[in-house]
């Protein structure tokens, strides 16, 4: 469920982020203070394993269930089970504990919010809520619908589930793990692993909806190089999906979106030696917006895949334009792909930067604050060039609403569309709709942003990513999934014949 993150992006671009005060949360449900400082979500924060995700062997045996338990969860014996704890309505920690990223989602009220820090804390939780209560699993809370924290339902916190360890060329990580900090460990062991750039998006989440990020078109997706994965199921039990055990279910777990299938308590994957990074950040001057977008439609579809690079319209009278990203290589070989997208926008940006970093440099140059952030979001995906001077035009006007142009193609665009989950392989780039939000305002915001997203798709980029999550998306199913949305009902059914991971966008929906 906590599925979704905020694309990497140069300083200014607003950030999506996330800090939930887990130290008030932890010290109630009986986590130690250094359990508590470890599992805190901050900038630079300590990379500490609070809990080991090991499980018992996976199985498959015993006869399937033929119906759900019927009356209420019983939260007493619940709370002796879980090692981490369980906080209801009224007790000390529990507001706190109940919020997601996003402050509109501030009023949801689940029914209970468990603190998980082995994987038989979740089977414990899933086999006391399923088919009574709705379930959503939790990590960083990022989930841009608040499906991280159902009204009247049970959060299933996993942050404490975050050890990282890099085993040679493979990164076997917690489902909790924070980017920052499988970033850290990365960096440390000179590995490196294509995924996204808030520091505080949980890697789970992220995986499961696919994983764009600065380094995708050189490397692929977050999904793509995941291995194997560890999985709580609907009937309680530990499923291990890769290639060769559950394939259906690894297959889903790939671009399928979180949420849907099980809860993933870990996850394995492989990973390349870290490269030495350029970053670079071009501003244009006023009045040059569409003349850019048009010519960096054309430039990021030739550019080899070591090139990663977004555009960022800003909207106002006039829009704003930037563009940035970064280059698996050195200044000089950037400089000259640079040139030759300016030569073509006809602008002379105001502003010309870059920098050489390493892996992990690099990392923290795209992250940025952890503060909480009140916003309403939604995507859409362009395939092929769409109208410059339309999407431009989407923005005029509108202060405080960014348009993030996010490229895709090289690596991304290698597989099949059905050979995972995710079915966008084909894109050009996808197109994040962002506007700042309070509870006051947000009905009007929604209603800007829903006109944004409409006049994208007349503009022609149609399709969304299921990260971007959306609740007023229309037709939603096919716009994240394409044709791949019928094998994912049935894989759904396969692994949940009950819809015990039901939601709003669900695939069984």
């Amino acid at each position: 469920m906590d599925s979704e993150h905020h694309l990497a992006q140069p300083p200014g671009r607003p950030h999506v982020l996330h800090h939930v005060d887990r130290r008030t949360f932890l010290r109630v449900a009986g986590v130690s203070a250094v359990g508590a400082v470890a599992a805190a979500c901050g900038p630079g924060g300590p990379s500490a394993p609070v809990a080991s995700t090991s499980a018992p062997p996976a199985t498959t045996s015993g006869p399937p269930a033929t119906r759900l338990p019927t009356g209420p969860p019983n939260w007493d014996d619940l709370r002796t089970q879980l090692t981490g704890g369980l906080l209801r309505p009224g007790v000390d920690g529990y507001q706190a504990a109940s919020h997601a990223f996003n402050p509109l989602f501030d009023t949801n009220n689940p029914v209970a919010v468990a603190a998980t820090a082995t994987v038989q804390d979740v089977q414990a939780c899933v086999k006391a809520a399923a088919g009574r209560v709705t379930i959503a699993a939790r990590s960083g809370g990022h989930s841009y619908a608040g499906y991280s924290v159902p009204e009247g339902g049970l959060v299933i916190d996993v942050a404490a589930l975050n050890k990282v360890d890099i085993q040679a060329d493979k990164a076997v990580i917690g489902a909790g793990a924070k980017l920052k900090d499988v970033y850290a460990a990365l960096g440390r062991a000179g590995r490196a692993l294509p995924a996204g750039s808030c520091p505080t998006v949980g890697i789970a989440g992220l995986t499961l909806g696919g994983g764009i990020g600065v380094l995708s078109r050189k490397y692929g997706l977050t999904c793509d190089h995941l291995s194997s994965a560890q999985v709580v199921t609907a009937d309680g039990k530990v499923l291990t999906a890769s290639a060769d055990s559950e394939p259906d279910l690894f297959w889903a777990l790939r671009g399928g979106g979180g949420g849907n299938f099980g809860i993933v308590t870990e996850l394995t994957f492989d990973t390349d030696p870290a490269p030495n990074l350029t970053v670079f950040s071009l501003h244009f001057p006023a009045g040059s917006a569409a003349d850019v977008l048009t010519a960096w439609q054309q430039w990021i579809a030739a550019m080899p895949p070591e090139l990663w690079a977004n555009l960022v319209l800003s909207g106002g009278s006039p829009v704003q334009c930037r563009v940035g990203g970064c280059y698996v290589g050195g200044a000089s070989g950037l400089n000259t792909l640079l040139n030759n997208l300016v030569t073509n926008t006809g602008a002379r940006p105001t502003q010309w930067t870059v920098k050489s970093f390493d892996y992990l440099g690099a990392m923290n140059y795209f992250s940025g604050s952890s503060a909480r952030q009140s916003f309403i979001a939604s995507s859409r995906i362009i395939t092929s060039p769409v109208d410059a001077a339309k999407v431009v035009a989407l923005a005029d006007g509108r202060p405080g609403t960014d348009l993030l142009i996010d490229g895709l193609g090289g690596k991304v665009a290698e597989p099949a569309k059905d050979a995972t989950a995710f079915w966008h392989r084909d894109a050009l780039a996808s197109v994040q709709v962002y506007a700042p939000a309070t509870p006051k305002n947000r009905s009007k915001v929604e209603q800007s942003v829903g006109d944004v997203v409409a006049g994208l798709a007349a503009a022609g980029a149609g399709g969304g990513y299921v990260n971007y999550i959306d609740p007023a998306l229309p037709d939603w199913k096919t716009a994240y999934y394409g044709d791949n949305a019928k094998r994912l009902q049935e894989v759904g059914k396969k692994y949940d014949p009950f819809n015990v991971f039901r939601f709003g966008q669900s695939v069984q929906s």
